[in-house]
């Protein structure tokens, strides 16, 4: 496992392969139990991995827990990202709920508390709720880090416009957004503007729910298959993509959702490797010894690059 420093504003330096706790867990009705997920955190930690992202969401909260035992006597060794925004219980009331500061501080104490221990290293809304002003947002994270609850702030899945004020506003040190092969609208605005405030990057749903392995090809289904279909329905420049992700599997020893999750690598941002089982976590481990050659990366740039549109396409003109 290689590690890199997390962004410009930070001196942390992280693995570069995140650990996703989504499936940690099996209150939603999906997920790896307890004692499977315990397995996972040992083999990533084994691997060298140091950074590990939950949300106080996911599995309803069971996701922390598992992270918290499994972390005693080692909680100086590892990252822990989580994100609030959701509430944690099913049915959570109207104050419960949302970015303002009451939630958040509702939502930072307990996931301590589930996390068993005294900060957490990057702390972000999970969404913009739409209704919280970021001067709140913003606000209420530095006072987090300022009373020692956090370490560092980060926002996830939220408009490039309302991250740039708020990076502009306080020393915001994360973003995290989905990025892969077949959703690459980030490159509009998300990657330069993290670039230029020097935000760390992390890349969630690498192998775009599954896509990218080539398992849907074959009629598999699942719990995403059944929410996503949409995403996973093959058109022809994902079909394109995932015909050249074989190829370059077969040339690699290696599988199409490796080749995927290389190539996430490659961007030097930091993808999430979400895993139910072991089996699924050392095949997106094992992307990072595949190293993709300039040829390789170059068409999986060309098939996947989106069109930029306004006003980005207008300067390319203009500028010559």
């Amino acid at each position: 496992m290689k590690y890199k420093l997390f962004g410009t504003r930070t001196g942390l330096y992280a693995s570069e392969i995140i650990l996703g706790g989504a499936g940690l867990g099996i209150r939603s009705g999906y997920g790896s139990t307890p004692e499977e997920a315990h397995g996972i955190l040992t083999s990533y930690a084994k691997a060298g991995g140091n950074f590990i992202d939950t949300s106080d969401r996911y599995q309803l909260g069971e996701s922390e827990e598992i992270i918290g035992r499994f972390l005693k006597g080692q909680r100086q060794n590892f990252i822990i990202s989580t994100k609030y925004t959701q509430s944690s219980s099913p049915n959570p009331g109207i104050s419960n709920f949302g970015n303002h500061r009451k939630a958040m501080r509702q939502a930072v104490d307990a996931s301590l508390k589930r996390l068993q221990t005294d900060y957490i290293d990057i702390y972000m809304p999970h969404y913009d709720d739409g209704c919280t002003p970021w001067e709140e947002i913003a606000r209420g994270l530095e006072d987090l880090v300022q009373c020692g609850k956090v370490l560092y702030m980060g926002l996830t899945n939220f408009p490039a416009w309302k991250t740039a004020a708020i990076a502009s506003s306080i020393p915001l040190n994360a973003i995290q957004i989905e990025y892969n092969l077949v959703q690459r609208t980030a490159d509009r605005e998300f990657l330069a503007m993290a670039k230029e405030f020097g935000l760390g990057t992390m890349l969630y749903s690498p192998l775009a729910g599954g896509l990218l392995t080539g398992k849907y090809r074959n009629g598999a289904t699942g719990r995403l298959a059944k929410i996503a279909d949409e995403a996973q329905r093959e058109d022809d420049i994902t079909k394109e993509i995932l015909n050249y992700l074989e190829l370059v599997a077969k040339e690699h020893d290696a599988k199409p959702g490796q080749v995927a999750f290389a190539w996430a690598l490659s961007t030097g941002h930091f993808p999430l490797a979400g895993a139910r089982n072991i089996n699924h976590l050392e095949d997106n481990l094992k992307a990072a010894e595949i190293e993709l050659n300039p040829e390789e990366l170059s068409r999986l740039d060309e098939l996947s690059k989106i069109v930029l549109g306004y006003p980005h396409d207008l300067l390319v003109k203009v500028r010559g």
